[in-house]
């Protein structure tokens, strides 16, 4: 990596910063000015940014420009939206970009296919989508950031069925370390095309992208939610309806003592209670064919599960969009059978009074084949379940949430694949290279470091998850 100039008055002169605003249409904040704490700041407040300069970017000519100074000023690049995947902190010799501004939205019916500018949201998509009888494969949460979350890859609850968001992108437009705007797709800069379609932010910033559309405009989906007396019954059936549910099918459960707050359903405000997630992409009465046995096993709290319109995909997992101060895990598990599931229970369930909740995702299907235009995204077939573990930081139990989390780590260890998804790897627990590798295949990850020596030699892009460039010591 090459070594970057310190930030001082010789390098952020003010006429440099003024020969910068009169070439840009978004404003420009420095530290203290209003705006620039507005821009910083995300939905994981674990990470706190705290870069020379915001860029608040109103296009991709912004981003050109702002690529540029960072670059003639040996600066690094640091870009976030929501921050609802943010990792290592922008510090004091980088340019940060906001991309908010940045939301247009042009869906193409005929082509079945969505052009999204870098600061869209999910939420932006679904329903201009929707108008035409077709869905995105966005994740869980609408109110996510589209771009970042396609090129780490993508899960959602059409992807057992039609694989990752980032199988399905047609065309990236993307500023690299050189500050040139450029295109990758299948003919032009296709070794750039794989790398960004998995390597998330490590290549360039990416503009704007254009995905494919499913014909997709309704699910059965919803939650069913059990009481601390259902919830083993409730899982170990679950582990053995999962294994022979079809592709259409995606489920996820996830375990919590529910606080008694504002926005928590009355039944289960202040108790402990398992969520299991459901979709169905099908006929509604095959859904609840498939269903009826999780509906039959033990007495259930709320059942929310019905034929839903694709715009309330949202109301499936019913993410919160609270920002705080979180300790995030994830890895892979090959199977989920008896003793995974009782060590589950042991870890996080009914009466432990876990400082962190867990979460898990059926994976498999298309999930675990290579796509029809290979990309930088890991598709192992192995990978049966997706582990997510959650902890809230700043409330005085920092160090039992920690000490969850390696517990954790450490009891499924048995069950690992010793894989983990990117999109997955949100916060500052997972930020070293060596965890960062294991988001990928040992040959993607090669090609992607080879890929970034190539396209970003001095590692202009590393507030992220970064792939570090090749040099004589690495």
């Amino acid at each position: 990596m090459s070594e970057l100039n310190p930030v001082n008055a010789a390098v952020l002169d003010p006429e440099s910063l003024r020969r910068l605003s009169e070439d840009l249409e978004g404003p420009v904040f420095l530290p203290g000015e209003p705006g620039y704490a507005e821009h910083t700041d995300g939905f994981d407040r674990a990470v706190e940014h705290r870069p020379a300069l915001v860029v608040a970017v109103a296009n991709a000519d912004d981003v050109v420009a702002s690529v540029r100074f960072a670059r003639d000023h040996g600066l690094g690049v640091a870009v976030q939206l929501t921050g609802h995947g943010a990792c290592l902190p922008a510090d004091e010799r980088s340019v940060y970009l906001s991309t908010r501004a940045m939301n247009g939205v042009r869906v193409d019916p005929g082509q079945r296919t969505a052009r999204l500018e870098a600061g869209v949201l999910w939420q932006d998509v679904i329903p201009l989508a929707a108008e035409h009888g077709l869905a995105p494969l966005n994740g869980s949460a609408p109110f996510v950031g589209a771009v970042s979350y396609v090129l780490g890859g993508g899960v959602g609850v059409l992807s057992r069925r039609y694989g990752y968001a980032a199988d399905h992108v047609r065309r990236i437009e993307v500023v690299t370390a050189d500050g040139e705007l450029r295109v990758a797709d299948q003919d032009e800069n296709p070794d750039l095309f794989w790398a960004l379609r998995g390597g998330k932010g490590n290549f360039g910033v990416v503009t704007a992208i254009e995905v494919e559309l499913m014909e997709v405009a309704r699910l059965y989906g919803g939650g069913l939610w059990y009481p601390a007396e259902s919830v083993r019954d409730a899982l170990h059936l679950y582990r053995t309806w999962v294994t022979g549910v079809p592709e259409e099918m995606a489920s996820s459960f996830f375990m919590l003592d529910w606080p008694d707050v504002d926005g928590v359903p009355e039944e289960l405000r202040g108790r402990f209670a398992l969520h299991l997630r459901l979709s169905y992409a099908g006929d509604p009465a095959e859904g609840e064919r498939l269903i009826r046995p999780l509906r039959e096993v033990a007495p259930i709290l709320l059942d929310t599960v019905t034929d839903i319109p694709y715009t309330e995909v949202g109301t499936i997992h019913n993410d919160p969009p609270v920002s705080g101060s979180y300790h995030i895990n994830n890895f892979q598990l090959t199977t989920l059978d008896e003793d995974t599931v009782d060590a589950m229970l042991a870890l996080v369930g009914p009466g432990t009074k876990s400082a962190v909740s867990l979460e898990v995702r059926n994976l498999g299907g298309a999930l675990g084949r290579p796509p029809r235009v290979p990309n930088a995204v890991a598709h192992v077939p192995e990978a049966r379940f997706q582990v997510y573990s959650a902890g809230v930081l700043g409330n005085g139990e920092d160090d039992a949430v920690y000490e969850g989390h390696d517990r954790v780590v450490a009891t499924l260890a048995p069950w690992a694949t010793g894989t983990r998804m990117l999109n997955f790897m949100a916060g500052i627990a997972h930020t070293d290279p060596a965890d960062v590798r294991e988001a990928y295949t040992a040959e993607a990850y090669q090609r992607l470091a080879e890929l970034k020596t190539v396209w970003d030699p001095g590692n202009t892009f590393r507030f992220n998850h970064n792939i570090p460039p090749r040099t004589a010591g690495n």
